[in-house]
């Protein structure tokens, strides 16, 4: 059983993606990007070590008739990607019908071979940039991130950017 260092839940959100969403915030960042949302997910040491199981366990608990999907933010999430990844198909198997969001500072482009990116349907990628801020913007915090359809960027290997 791998492990996934994580830092909060969050069990209702609606500013993470579209719904009710269950929100995992994962530790640790390779950058350190002036204004980041979330300075105290940057350390890799911080947060608490847990198991993809009780993870899922702590999905399955506060799973609400309302819940629209789930998102994985952080930190950045890819840095654990193999742990991501259990977690994720896990959830795939127990709620086919969850739409799955990652954030990212990565981009598509050079991400686009990580094999967890088949478990997830809706990638907002890009490093936040304070000169960019935009509080107009749904679901992101800079105009340079994109949120990407990933199967349809998969499938025509290029990001498919959707709008909102």
């Amino acid at each position: 059983m791998a492990k996934l260092r994580i830092s909060g839940f969050v069990r209702e959100s609606v500013v993470d993606g579209p719904g009710f969403r269950l929100v995992i915030f994962t530790q640790g960042c390779p950058r350190h990007c002036p204004g980041c949302h979330n300075p105290d997910l940057i350390p890799t040491g911080g947060g608490q070590e847990v198991g993809t199981e009780d993870v899922l366990k702590m999905i399955e608990e506060n799973v609400t008739p309302l819940t629209r999907g789930i998102t994985i933010s952080g930190g950045d999430p890819l840095m654990q990607a193999a742990p991501l990844a259990e977690v994720l198909i896990a959830v795939r198997d127990k709620y086919p019908k969850f739409d799955i969001w990652v954030y990212t500072g990565y981009t598509f482009e050079k991400i686009k071979e990580l094999p967890v990116l088949k478990y997830i349907d809706v990638l907002v990628d890009g490093p936040y940039e304070q000169d960019k801020r935009d509080l107009n913007l749904a679901f992101r915090g800079s105009s340079n991130q994109r949120i990407i359809d990933v199967p349809r960027s998969l499938g025509q290997n290029q990001a498919v950017v959707l709008e909102f």
